[in-house]
């Protein structure tokens, strides 16, 4: 068989099992060859491929953004709208099946992920996997270049908060108009990938968010489990607005394909299982749709987290956390307490009810507003 009669079989292979796709969703994420392409990153069936989404600079590139200043972040130097890139790595099967995108770094801080999907590529082989896998590997340059929790150190945004994003926008959002339309669009699957940022002691976790139709939320249900950590957050409440998604996840939900947040590592650190724990999840998954031979772990034992909240600071001072995370809490237990610069205690933080520290703020600074923990409700059994 010589190579062109090779390559074309593969492309008659993908198009007899992509028959329920439209004409149009397969134009989207093939050519005639049968490559896949992201932006001007092309990998071809059997191969995997790297290279940058380019995100363009603003139209005011020259000047500088203004920024909440109780955030603590100042644009420096390079603090004006200037363009940045994402890194992504394409990894083409030779046999057909979904398309699955994986999302680290949309945190700059939370480097668990990041490190696994570092490594991750190297260990998938093209032609022996089903479908194509789109992996970004940091999706916040600036945050992570910067070492920033939650904010841009250039527009002062969480970009967790802006999606769609905008390509007239600031630097975030350009960043996230350039995610949701060369990666969230051309996926079937994704897993928006974090971790206990700089300033957060965390426990894994993970988050169902039911807010698509019956069918699709049972679909992210499967998902989650098959990820196989075993606390798992049930999300009801997201905003259904296109235009106003906000979340990585959530963009995903509300354009039909299932989807799921998950949380593993803590402050930022690099020397925890939180890497091995995010890669096993992601094997576990790639087992789930078929698209690599074996059977998942799935979580044999969820406990299922029915109401959670996120306690924000009142003021801003310094924390002093009094528990740890995954410590169980009755209501009214003490969690914190906030301290204004002179040490004086300004007020106790305790528990809005019974339940489980899924993290806590362990590092002294805090903005009015930011997190200082999250306390998840066990659905009874």
């Amino acid at each position: 068989m010589t190579k062109r009669q090779a390559v074309m079989l593969v492309c008659l292979l993908w198009l007899r099992c992509a028959g329920s796709a439209s004409g149009q969703e397969m134009a989207k994420r093939t050519e005639a060859s049968g490559n896949f392409v992201v932006g001007t990153i092309t990998a071809a069936p059997g191969t995997r491929a790297s290279g940058f989404l380019e995100v363009a600079k603003g139209t005011d590139a020259g000047t500088r953004i203004p920024v909440t200043v109780i955030r603590g972040i100042k644009p420096g130097p390079k603090g004006t709208d200037a363009g940045t890139r994402i890194p992504v790595t394409v990894i083409r099967g030779i046999k057909p099946g979904p398309v699955l995108a994986l999302i680290a770094g949309t945190h700059g801080y939370e480097y668990s992920p990041i490190l696994a999907m570092q490594r991750f590529p190297a260990k998938v082989e093209p032609r022996e996997l089903a479908g194509t896998i789109i992996v970004v590997h940091v999706a916040n340059m600036p945050s992570f270049l910067g070492r920033t929790i939650y904010y841009s150190p250039v527009d002062g945004k969480n970009l967790n908060r802006v999606y769609p994003g905008k390509d007239d926008g600031t630097v975030s959002e350009r960043i996230a108009a350039s995610i949701t339309r060369e990666v969230i669009d051309r996926a079937d699957y994704l897993v928006d990938l974090h971790c206990g940022d700089g300033n957060e002691a965390l426990r894994p976790y993970s988050y169902w968010e039911a807010v698509g139709t019956p069918e699709l939320n049972e679909k992210t249900r499967q998902m989650v489990l098959a990820f196989g950590l075993d606390h798992i957050v049930i999300e009801t409440e997201r905003p259904a607005d296109l235009a106003k998604t906000v979340y990585t996840s959530n963009t995903a939900i509300r354009r039909g394909k299932p989807a799921i947040t998950t949380e593993t590592g803590l402050l930022g650190r690099v020397d925890t299982n939180g890497a091995d724990l995010a890669e096993a999840g992601v094997f576990n998954l790639l087992r789930h749709f078929k698209m690599l031979s074996g059977e998942p772990q799935r979580v044999e034992h969820p406990i299922w987290i029915d109401r959670s909240e996120v306690l924000r600071s009142p003021v801003t001072g310094i924390f002093h956390a009094r528990v740890q995370p995954d410590q169980a809490v009755a209501k009214g237990t003490l969690l914190g307490v906030l301290t204004d610069f002179f040490g004086n205690a300004v007020q106790e933080v305790r528990a809005p009810f019974a339940g489980v520290v899924l993290y806590i703020v362990a590092t002294p600074p805090v903005s009015q507003g930011e997190p200082l923990g999250m306390v998840g409700h066990l659905k009874p059994e």
